[in-house]
C-alpha cells in the first residue's frame, strides 16, 4: 500500500515509514488540488486530517480522511480503516526520504560491535539497530496487537 501524508501528518508518516510502509510526505503548504493529483498520478492514498479536501473534485477515490488529535488516536484509526500491518517491514525505509535501506558497513565512528548497520542509497543516512530501535519496535508490536475494534 502506497500512501501520502499532508503536512499535519508527518509524525504518523514517520511511524508509517518505521514499519515498512511506502510513506511519502507532502511539503508544507502543498495546495489541496496538488496532493490528490500527485496522489492519483501515483497510486497513493492521501492520509489528512482536512475535511475541506474531500470538497475537491476526485478527492473521494484517494483521501482517507482523519479525526485523531494526536499519535495513538490516529494509529487506531488508520488501522481501522485501512488494516495497516505494523511489522510489514520494519527498519528497511528511511526515515527522512522513504528509500529502502541497504546493507552497509559501519562507519568508524560506531563500535565495531554494533550489529547489522544499513544506510541509505538516496541520502546517506545511516541506521543501526540500538535500543532506540528496540523501543520503536516495541511500539510497533503493541500497535500491531492492539487492533481497533
Amino acid at each position: 500500500m502506497k500512501l501520502l501524508c499532508d503536512e499535519m501528518l508527518k509524525g504518523l508518516a514517520r511511524w508509517l515509514r518505521a514499519a515498512g510502509h511506502d510513506v511519502e510526505m507532502a511539503p508544507d503548504g502543498s495546495p489541496d488540488r496538488l496532493l490528490i493529483d500527485c496522489a492519483a498520478r501515483d497510486g497513493r492514498l492521501l492520509l489528512t486530517r482536512d475535511r475541506q479536501l474531500l470538497a475537491i473534485r476526485g478527492a473521494s477515490s484517494v483521501v482517507v480522511l482523519l479525526s485523531g488529535v494526536d499519535l495513538e488516536g490516529c494509529v487506531r484509526e488508520v488501522d481501522r480503516k485501512l488494516g495497516i500491518d505494523w511489522l510489514h517491514a520494519p527498519f528497511s525505509r528511511c526515515l527522512l526520504c522513504n528509500t529502502r535501506l541497504v546493507d552497509s558497513a559501519p562507519p568508524p565512528e560506531l563500535p565495531p560491535d554494533v550489529g547489522r548497520v544499513c544506510r541509505c542509497p538516496r541520502c546517506s543516512k545511516t541506521y543501526w539497530h540500538g535500543g532506540h530501535v528496540r523501543r520503536m519496535r516495541q511500539r510497533l508490536e503493541r500497535w500491531q496487537l492492539i487492533k481497533a475494534p
